[in-house]
């Protein structure tokens, strides 16, 4: 990747990390991304799948489904989307399916990513639709979003473990 291409996809991946704040600051999985068409960010997206109680309210579906609003379109050629984790399958196939021309992203996910962690999706001759792939923009920021998240997720849950322990043992 060329020098400006690389300094245009962390302004991209920085706005999908502030993405990525909003949802950890509700509480939800810090995952947070940007599609940008013709230079300009047409929609921004991040994880409310606890919030929505909605399995469907992923970072990458939620910007499809505003960019596809404001482009009056539901094919997104030309389009590009910066997302800070790896897309799982579900959102790999909505990729595909919304003809994204790329997809750039922040850090893998072993466990369930489908952008070449796992299967690559995106970039199966297979399909009618290939979308081009870049990895590793921003990923440090990117994981320790992450890390952090959940570092502080288990320090809370071990709290409220002995508190309700302690609660179970007191006979007031």
């Amino acid at each position: 990747m060329g020098e400006e291409k690389r300094r245009s996809a962390e302004y991209y991946m920085k706005e999908a990390i502030k993405q990525a704040e909003k949802a950890a600051a509700i509480g939800e999985v810090p995952i947070g991304c940007v599609i940008v068409c013709e230079g300009r960010v047409v929609a921004r997206g991040y994880n409310r799948r606890t919030t929505d109680k909605n399995t469907l309210a992923h970072a990458e579906l939620q910007a499809i489904r505003r960019a596809s609003r404001k482009l009056g379109d539901w094919r997104l050629e030309g389009c590009t989307m910066y997302v800070t984790l790896e897309p799982c399958q579900m959102c790999a196939g909505a990729l595909v399916q919304a003809r994204m021309t790329e997809v750039v992203i922040g850090c893998m996910n072993p466990k369930a990513g489908c952008a070449g962690s796992i299967l690559n999706l995106l970039e199966m001759p297979e399909f009618n639709h290939q979308v081009k792939v870049v990895r590793g923009v921003m990923e440090e920021e990117c994981a320790a979003l992450l890390k952090d998240f959940f570092k502080a997720l288990r320090a809370r849950l071990k709290e409220e473990k002995k508190a309700a322990k302690e609660a179970a043992g007191s006979t007031d």
